[in-house]
């Protein structure tokens, strides 16, 4: 007897209908859709989470370095390839780091509230004598700051006459100057007053930002940064700056990731490709996030000690260690000199240049 022919519903090539799959793309003969195969094929579609997932989570945890070398070996089906494990885990301390940020975002407006409620109370005050004295402080403060930076500026020219040549006539005249302290930067140092009587006149913002010390010739830039600081100097709401940092830091965690591994590379040149020093990046800062993921979720139950929080960083440090160890199969003193420059360029240089990237992307785009 003759076997029945069925039509693949995704290829639409004929196979025997005795065959569980379709021998041309290998989707399911009777795939009858339900919640479950739904939900089910978009957890395993894009993130994988099957039993390779529980067969990588232990060792990435426990065995440092063990994952890594077995992918670059050739063994990508049995464990969870590491950009997938990866993301699934960043997806995970981000859900959970929102919850925090959240906090952080509206304790910082209710700081900036309080500080503001007191500036109008210490502006509303009728006796003249404590209004005075107000001002004074303020002035001496002022003072005192202008002293301070005029005696480092004075330092720092004097120290490096050999660069630049000034004599100590120059060097005075360029310290005792009255606007030594201004430059081609912003300048916020401005008249809250006139500003805002020009705020309440709803007055165009171009003469407000030359009421705020911007040139007529400025820039397309410094123009954004007035207009920024206007915004912010109207809503008084830093917690959408912070926002808008945070916001950005998943996007630069798949700049700083290849960084990571561009070290790698430059330290251990002879060491395979540039892929496999990614492959190494990928599962370790997947450890990382690991490790954040579970201390900010004790932390929702229990408050960690300073001490914890200190071992916790230095425990990822030893585990980088291993990792470079086993990965690479140097000596541990190898391992130790190579990761603690790594570490040090990382964290002294990349990570500070980003978060000051980061900072002045949220101010300008908040």
């Amino acid at each position: 007897m003759e076997n029945q022919l069925e039509t693949c519903k995704n290829c639409e090539q004929q196979f025997e209908e005795d065959f569980k799959f379709c021998p041309h793309c290998g989707q399911q003969a009777k795939d009858k859709l339900t919640v479950k195969v739904l939900f089910y094929n978009t957890i395993s579609n894009y993130f994988s989470f099957d039993a390779r997932f529980f067969k990588s989570f232990f060792p990435l945890l426990f065995k440092p370095g063990y994952l890594a070398g077995k992918f670059v070996q050739g063994k990508r089906l049995l464990y969870l390839h590491p950009a997938q494990m990866y993301l699934f885990i960043t997806v995970v301390f981000f859900f959970l780091f929102s919850f925090i940020q959240r906090k952080q975002v509206q304790s910082l407006d209710e700081s900036l509230a309080r500080t503001l409620k007191h500036e109008k109370i210490a502006d509303t005050i009728t006796n003249d004598f404590v209004k005075d004295s107000i001002n004074a402080v303020k002035l001496a403060k002022r003072k005192k700051e202008d002293s301070i930076a005029r005696t480092e500026v004075r330092k720092a020219l004097e120290n490096n006459k050999f660069i630049h040549g000034f004599n100590d006539a120059k060097i005075d005249s360029l310290v005792n100057a009255e606007d030594f302290r201004k430059n081609d930067g912003m300048d916020f140092d401005f008249n809250e007053e006139s500003i805002d009587s020009l705020i309440a006149a709803d007055a165009p913002d171009k003469v407000i930002y030359k009421e705020m010390g911007m040139d007529t010739d400025a820039g397309a830039f410094k123009r954004r940064l007035y207009a920024q600081a206007l915004k912010f100097y109207k809503s008084r709401s830093g917690g959408s700056i912070l926002q808008a940092f945070y916001d950005t830091i998943p996007i630069a965690m798949f700049f700083l990731l290849p960084i990571f591994a561009l070290l790698l590379k430059l330290f251990y040149r002879k060491r395979g490709s540039f892929a496999n020093h990614l492959v190494f990046s990928f599962y370790y800062f997947s450890f990382l996030f690991t490790v954040f993921s579970i201390v900010i979720g004790i932390n929702f139950i229990w408050d960690i000690p300073g001490w914890i929080n200190l071992l916790i960083t230095l425990s990822t440090f030893v585990y980088l260690l291993l990792a470079l160890k086993r990965f690479y199969q140097q000596g541990m003193f190898k391992s130790f000199f190579k990761g603690s420059i790594i570490t040090f360029l990382f964290l002294s240089f990349v990570a500070p240049l980003t978060a000051t990237i980061l900072g002045v992307f949220a101010f300008l785009f908040y």
